[in-house]
């Protein structure tokens, strides 16, 4: 099967309490891309400004991430985000956002992209998620990601969205804000009635709670004692859970999209291996972590979650 991911391509400056970065490579697609890469080649869509270092192409491209869907503004800057973390880590302020231009930017879908099964559409403005949706005719599984900006000031554009996709990341806190359920497995619920078959709740230190059809799991994070930046982790998750499902799922099996069904434990594996590759994005700085490791790293993690969990699944 082959992978499509639409995005935020950014530079960050972070403060954690561990040290600060400036302006480093940061951004949901650059995120997910890079953690998906290590199971199947991602086809990206995105926007990048005339400040964009080139060496953070070639890094994608050096790890199986076409390039191809990316478009490169040379009028104007790329998206630029400064945030600050407390020292709880849970509480992150954002400080500065410049959009030169993002927000205008509306991507489109090439021809050689037309063809995407799985398709990832990264948190954005609804509206725009839709409008990329409405263009991947022969996608066979469609999940999104969302953040509180979006269900504040546009929910009645996500609720369409919603209604139209096969899956949702989200974090507890904001799956409580959609739904106004407390219990984030009421709020899981809540989410799959508006549309998704599968609902990922991620929930920080505290791992994942997904719901699906026949199934409800929940894997708790890796217990790393190495925490440097947060900053991408739900991204990366997402990364290497549907990276490790593109893997694993024929196209041929699968058929028609209203129909499609994943095997519990094929699921199972990809929570456990979107887990192991969070944690090692929390390790360092943007994605330096996740460039000095190997798909064998991956592998040794999921065998330890494996041996918290008794290998279950």
């Amino acid at each position: 099967m082959n992978m499509l991911c639409v995005g935020t391509l950014a530079i960050d400056t972070v403060e954690t309490p561990a040290g600060n970065r400036e302006r480093v490579l940061g951004g949901s697609a650059s995120y997910f891309a890079y953690a998906a890469g290590f199971y199947t080649p991602v086809r990206l869509i995105g926007r990048t400004g005339n400040d964009w270092p080139e060496d953070y192409t070639r890094s994608f491209q050096n790890h199986r991430v076409d390039w191809r869907g990316v478009t490169s503004d040379s009028q104007a800057k790329s998206y630029f985000w400064r945030g600050r973390y407390l020292e709880d880590y849970q509480d992150r302020q954002t400080l500065e956002i410049q959009m030169h231009g993002f927000d205008r930017y509306r991507p489109s879908v090439p021809d050689f992209y037309v063809d995407s099964e799985i398709v990832f559409l990264a948190a954005a403005i609804p509206t725009v998620q839709h409008q990329v949706l409405e263009q991947c005719t022969r996608a066979k599984l469609v999940f999104a990601d969302t953040v509180d900006m979006w269900i504040d000031t546009t929910r009645s554009e996500l609720l369409e969205l919603l209604a139209k996709i096969d899956g949702l990341f989200i974090n507890d806190i904001e799956a409580k804000q959609l739904t106004g359920k407390s219990n984030y497995v009421q709020a899981a619920r809540s989410i799959q009635a508006m549309g998704p078959r599968w609902v990922i709740l991620k929930k920080g230190e505290h791992g994942c709670f997904v719901l699906g059809p026949d199934l409800m799991l929940a894997i708790p994070a890796y217990p790393s004692d190495r925490l440097i930046d947060p900053t991408g982790a739900g991204d990366s998750f997402a990364g290497g859970l549907l990276g490790h499902l593109c893997e694993n799922l024929d196209s041929e099996v699968l058929g028609e999209r209203s129909s499609v069904a994943i095997d519990r434990r094929v699921f199972v594996q990809a929570v456990k291996h979107g887990t192991a590759v969070a944690s090692y994005t929390i390790e360092s700085f943007s994605i330096e972590r996740l460039e000095q490791i190997t798909r064998e790293d991956i592998e040794k993690r999921v065998a330890q979650i494996d041996s918290l969990l008794g290998h279950c699944g």
